[in-house]
């Protein structure tokens, strides 16, 4: 079953951003698709949130997995605990070293990358300019932890309200969940 999950980040809600406007390109192409609320993120450890959420999650070799700032490393621990294959991992302005002075509950201490590695096609779609500093170095670390494709934009956090950087919109990643990206 074509089905996808769109994981938002710290402070913001399934409503936020390009959320909805993703979800329903997805529905139109045929994918039954679903952005949990998930208030604890980036709060409550991951193992806790992990524990949580991923007996609630439908992962198949179809699934698509999207997740926004602090959605991304946790769709990294969903993959390494379910050691479930899946079509496509998006990791929107994601990052997976402390960017905040050790505050960050939603990283692992660690990655097991080789294990990670095989899980997924991974896109990694980070910016230089990322106010959070969720940039283009840490998709790099991915990218050359995981493969798959690293996309560099100058585009701020791609959605913000704490910035003022509205983003009601993503055809990119649009194009890339349904597989229509060349």
């Amino acid at each position: 079953m074509k089905n996808a999950i769109i994981f938002h980040g710290t402070g913001e809600s399934p409503d936020d951003q390009w959320f909805p406007w993703v979800k329903q390109q997805m529905e139109k192409a045929g994918y039954t698709v679903s952005v949990p609320n998930l208030p604890q993120m980036n709060q409550q450890p991951i193992a806790e949130m992990v524990s949580q959420v991923l007996p609630t999650l439908d992962l198949n070799e179809e699934t698509v997995l999207i997740g926004h700032s602090a959605g991304a490393p946790f769709i990294l621990s969903i993959l390494e605990v379910s050691g479930q294959k899946i079509a496509r991992a998006l990791l929107i302005a994601g990052f997976y070293t402390e960017i905040d002075m050790g505050r960050e509950p939603v990283l692992q201490p660690q990655y097991d990358w080789q294990k990670l590695a095989p899980l997924a096609d991974y896109y990694m779609i980070n910016s230089t300019n990322d106010p959070w500093k969720c940039d283009d170095t840490q998709g790099r670390l991915a990218f050359d932890k995981l493969g798959g494709t690293l996309i560099i934009k100058q585009d701020g956090h791609f959605g913000s309200a704490s910035h003022q950087q509205e983003y009601k919109t993503f055809p990119l990643v649009a194009a890339i969940a349904i597989g229509a990206y060349q």
